[in-house]
């Protein structure tokens, strides 16, 4: 298997705070796949760490970089970039 890794726009006007973050992290932890996420160039975090991706800071308009490990990678991260580029504060 090899890693697969997709670059995305944060949609949610606030960022990812907690409300978005639980959705996302709870979502990433149900794939059952292995999933990290990171801001920039920054360090990857596990993407169903709600902590972790809280502390990541991530704001309206950054750019982060899933990767995931595992079955159908593909289709978790498309599932999890559609979570991000949603704006879920409107």
């Amino acid at each position: 298997m090899t890693d697969v890794s997709r670059t995305v726009r944060i949609g949610s006007s606030h960022g990812l705070h907690a409300r978005p973050a639980k959705l996302f992290a709870q979502a990433a932890k149900d794939s059952g796949v292995n999933v990290t996420i990171a801001k920039g160039a920054g360090a990857p975090v596990n993407a169903a760490s709600i902590l972790g991706v809280i502390a990541l800071g991530i704001e309206f308009g950054d750019y982060v970089t899933l990767t995931a490990d595992g079955d159908r990678p593909d289709d978790v991260l498309d599932t999890l970039a559609e979570l991000l580029t949603t704006d879920h504060d409107a």
